[in-house]
């Protein structure tokens, strides 16, 4: 298994490799970085913990290259989220991006948890944050464009647009999801919290 993504390691991954990011994720998710030891990531893997520092040479390259290789997992389904077809009506593009991220795992809301923590320690240029950020906002962007050329709506500024659309279906909903449990968020109903959510865009909140 290659990964191709642009980061500052590339890593190739054999089978050990990939069960060694694989068990890491698994101990992030379960402990949390600051409990997160080699020594755990080696029982959960089933390898010797000498395998771990020959392959990653340290804890912190370990845990960078797992949180970049399944980060780029999660980018891949959000660009696959935000794409679109021209044709596509405007209601139904922002109501699929809307359900389908609602209805990410909850292993996928995992790897944003897991990549959120600790980040202040993490050079800026290895944050693939930033950029699921950027390809989601792009892509609305860039839809909204076309619909303001095709006249089906007035013309706005499809930045603006596009950041308040991201706000309310990833922020809210992802992030929302991620760390405000006690919401219950899991018992929200998509298609009713879609209804209102267009209802304001159409409509806006002046009586």
């Amino acid at each position: 298994m290659k990964n191709t993504y642009n980061i500052i390691i590339v890593i190739e991954t054999d089978n050990t490799e990939e069960k060694i990011i694989e068990a890491t994720f698994k101990i992030l998710r379960k402990d949390g970085f600051k409990k997160t030891t080699t020594k755990k990531i080696a029982k959960e893997a089933n390898v010797n913990e000498v395998t771990i520092f020959r392959k990653f040479k340290n804890k912190q390259n370990l845990i960078d290259a797992t949180k970049d290789y399944y980060l780029q997992i999660f980018l891949e389904k959000i660009e696959t989220i935000f794409n679109y077809d021209e044709n596509v009506e405007i209601e139904e593009y922002l109501r699929n991006n809307f359900i389908q991220l609602y209805n990410l795992s909850d292993e996928d809301y995992s790897i944003v948890k897991v990549a959120l923590e600790e980040v202040s320690d993490i050079e800026g240029n290895k944050i693939l944050i930033s950029k699921i950020t950027n390809t989601c906002i792009s892509k609305l962007e860039s839809f909204f464009k076309i619909q303001e050329e095709k006249g089906n709506i007035r013309e706005v500024n499809s930045t603006v647009l596009a950041i308040m659309c991201f706000s309310i279906t990833f922020q809210s909903m992802v992030l929302g999801k991620v760390y405000n449990k006690e919401h219950d968020f899991q018992e929200m109903e998509s298609n009713k919290h879609a209804k209102a959510f267009f209802d304001i865009l159409y409509n806006g909140i002046k009586s």
